[in-house]
């Protein structure tokens, strides 16, 4: 994936690449045909599992398509990145606009905390994609 591409570009990009029709993609996503179509032509906004279900269709990196169809999301997270000497940890941990914008609840943090114990975490948005996929084995 390229820094300028477009999350729709990428998406019908791909599909043509493997050969899918978008009718196949709904199908497999469980969505309509002209919502596909939306998609591809930047109209809509998929919701988190959406973009879940395309990364898996389609075999492509999921956090990578989630910060494509969430470009504000990587600006934030662009930003954290830029604190020298902090970790990962520090950075997510400390950023009460982050944790508002993606109603990251107590125990929510108390478990990415538990993660941050684990080992190093490359950067702050490792977060929030740990955290997304939580939420969606739990049908958040």
């Amino acid at each position: 994936m390229t820094g300028s591409q477009r999350f729709g570009s990428l998406i019908r990009e791909r599909r043509r690449q493997l050969g899918l029709t978008q009718e196949s993609i709904a199908r497999r996503i469980g969505t309509s045909i002209p919502y596909v179509g939306h998609l591809e032509a930047d109209k809509r906004h998929p919701s988190e599992k959406i973009v879940l279900k395309l990364a898996r269709v389609l075999g492509l990196d999921a956090g990578e398509l989630f910060l494509l169809a969430n470009p504000t999301t990587k600006d934030l997270i662009a930003q954290q990145t830029e604190a020298p000497g902090r970790s990962a940890w520090e950075v997510f941990s400390t950023d009460t606009r982050l944790h508002k914008l993606y109603n990251i609840t107590e125990p929510e943090m108390e478990l990415l905390s538990e993660l941050a114990m684990m080992g190093e975490v490359r950067s702050p948005r490792d977060f929030l994609f740990v955290l997304n996929t939580i939420r969606h084995a739990l049908g958040r």
